[in-house]
């Protein structure tokens, strides 16, 4: 394990020691904007591959296998994801850990959500799943333990036939050393917070996530123009914007603006995650100011409907 300043550390130095200037890895589209950004300041080339809203947000694989090449480092997968609160079944994953298999390409698995699913689901580790391919898997204590100022997370690597152990241990040590590194305070708070969170609390908050979801979901199905997608965890909500349902709606960008302006709820639109046509709500709000929020929705969907 490589300790980093936050998840979004351990994903710089995970793509840093997989790729360098002039090949490309494969982000999830939608997905987290940052994955971008920092392939970009490698001068590392992103493909996008689609997630299906229609089956959960499940990866089109075999749109995924198009965008293979000789070029190609690494593969991304976010589960629980940001911004679509999907979760994979086992199946899926051990689908897309075979495709990743086939082309011998190791996986970057952003495990940040990890656990983080609603009641009724399990979730399921890349890591977990018997493959040849080495996995980076990253993650931290901000969103499970909620406290996100706190900017400690991890790399773990796991490659079960030694293909690249060496190297990518070596690289991922180099690179973290560039810097200072994640708080030692924090870093030695870790031990404790893993084993003695009580169970009540992780409980509670999916628990709460769960509500505020499913609260968002039932309120904007029956808005004409909107088509939620209900989540299986996570902390996000995506909200399909059919813009040809409104007069003077010309995107999704110009819905969140609109929005944030007329009745001061902000939502990012799904451009910003490579998802025209949608918009994303964070589920954190409590439970009072999101039955508020989803008012005010429906107010301004119906103030510009056709």
């Amino acid at each position: 394990m490589v300790i980093a300043s936050g998840c979004s550390g351990a994903l710089d130095l995970a793509i840093g020691a997989l790729a360098d200037e002039g090949t490309n890895i494969l982000l999830p589209a939608p997905g987290f904007s940052l994955y971008k950004t920092l392939a970009s300041a490698r001068a590392v080339e992103t493909r996008s591959y689609q997630c299906l809203a229609e089956k959960g947000w499940e990866i089109d694989l075999a749109h995924l296998e198009s965008l293979i090449d000789g070029d190609t480092r690494a593969v991304v997968i976010t589960n629980p994801s940001n911004p679509c609160g999907s979760n994979f079944t086992r199946k899926h994953v051990e689908e897309i850990v075979a495709v990743c298999e086939k082309h011998k390409l190791p996986i970057i698995a952003d495990e940040i959500y990890a656990d983080m699913v609603f009641p009724g689901q399990t979730f399921t580790s890349v890591s977990s799943i018997k493959s040849k391919v080495p996995v980076l898997a990253c993650g931290g204590l901000a969103k499970r333990w909620l406290v996100p100022g706190w900017r400690c997370g991890w790399v773990l690597i796991r490659d079960q036939e030694g293909v690249l152990a060496k190297e990518i241990r070596g690289a991922l040590i180099n690179l973290s050393m560039l810097i200072l590194g994640a708080n030692t305070l924090v870093q030695a708070a870790i031990p404790g917070i893993l084993a003695n969170t009580p169970q009540t609390f992780y409980d509670k908050v999916m628990g709460d996530l769960h509500t505020s979801a499913k609260l968002c979901f039932d309120k904007l199905s029956a808005v004409p123009g909107l088509s939620p997608v209900m989540p299986q965890g996570a902390m996000y909500l995506m909200v399909g914007v059919d813009v040809k349902a409104f007069k003077d709606v010309p995107s999704d960008r110009a819905f969140c603006e609109m929005l944030v302006t007329e009745q001061s709820v902000f939502c990012l639109p799904g451009a910003v995650f490579d998802a025209p046509d949608y918009f994303r709500i964070v589920t954190t709000v409590p439970g009072d100011n999101m039955a508020i929020a989803m008012d005010r929705i429906t107010k301004f969907c119906k103030d510009h409907h056709c």
